[in-house]
Formats: structure tokens, C-alpha cells, sequence
């Protein structure tokens, strides 16, 4: 069976939100609410909220399920964990079957943009990432050590990248 690749994808998203999440769980309050150095807009807090609260709902874009998670209620780091890897997997599960769907059937959003689903999943892989690198930026204008979670990162975490022999 050929590998699918859009799996991969959605296995380092998944990934990758859980290490960020880790190292945003380990901040105290007042890191997390630090006002941005940078160009980013919001805190620490506020971006990784988003960025959960966003796959949620995006999530719900593709198949209607709701979750309850209220990004808006400054839920605990259990409740952040929960709901990304809920998602994560539901998206995954999307990725490894894709004939589980027909991605070409599009719907109308409550803002009257129509689109079509594969959209949704670009959107997934793109905003996290964005949303990610945001949050490592912030990490280091604190000074603190920022997960790694690029591809190479991942790919040597999934046994898909190998280190010379010495």
C-alpha cells in the first residue's frame, strides 16, 4: 500500500500541537498573558487558544461536530489537550480516509463563502503552522526554550529520518 502522505501531514500537526502545547502548560500565568514583543497580535494565551479553538471549529466545518470547546472561557491546559487531540485525530482520521467524504461537495459558510472542503484542510495544516511559529517566537522573546517541531524534528520522531552512522 502506497504511503499517504496526507496522513503524514495531519500525524505532524497533531504532533506538533501537542509539543506546543506542552511547553505553553509548563508557563506561569504571567508568561502566558505577557503583551507580545513582537509583531504578533495577542498573547502567548490568547494565540494558543486560538489556534485550538480554530482546528475545532474547522473540524466542525467538515463534518458537524461540535465539541463545546470554549476558547472564550480560558479553559485549563487538560481541556486544551483534550480538544486538540480530539480534533487532531478526527482530522487525521479524515486524512487517512479520504473516501470517507466527498471533498468536492461544497456548502455554504455562515458568512456566505462557499467552499469547498479540501479548502478547510489546507487551512488546518497552514494556520496552525503560522500560529505555532508565533507562539516559538514569543517563547523566545521570554527567553525560553522553544519546542522543535519542524518536519526534520518530526521525521526523526517518527523514525522517518535516520542520523549518519558515525
Amino acid at each position: 500500500m502506497p504511503e499517504n502522505i496526507l496522513a503524514r501531514i495531519f500525524e505532524h500537526n497533531k504532533w506538533a500541537n501537542a509539543r506546543i502545547i506542552d511547553a505553553c502548560a509548563a508557563l506561569t500565568d504571567e508568561q502566558l498573558d505577557a503583551e507580545p514583543v513582537s509583531a504578533t497580535k495577542g498573547s502567548i494565551r490568547e494565540t494558543l487558544l486560538h489556534l485550538v479553538g480554530a482546528e475545532d471549529w474547522y473540524l466542525y466545518q467538515l463534518t458537524g461536530a461540535e465539541s463545546g470547546f470554549k476558547r472564550d472561557s480560558n479553559p485549563g491546559f487538560d481541556e486544551v489537550r483534550r480538544t486538540a487531540e480530539a480534533s487532531g485525530e478526527a482530522l487525521l482520521a479524515l486524512a487517512r480516509d479520504p473516501a470517507s467524504k466527498d471533498w468536492t461537495e461544497q456548502y455554504t459558510a455562515s458568512d456566505g463563502y462557499i467552499i469547498t472542503p479540501w479548502v478547510v484542510m489546507v487551512q488546518v495544516i497552514n494556520h496552525a503552522n503560522e500560529h505555532r511559529e508565533q507562539i516559538k517566537s514569543m517563547l523566545t522573546a521570554l527567553g525560553i526554550a522553544v519546542p522543535e517541531i519542524d518536519g526534520w524534528d518530526y521525521g526523526l520522531a517518527a523514525g522517518g529520518l535516520m542520523p549518519p552512522a558515525e
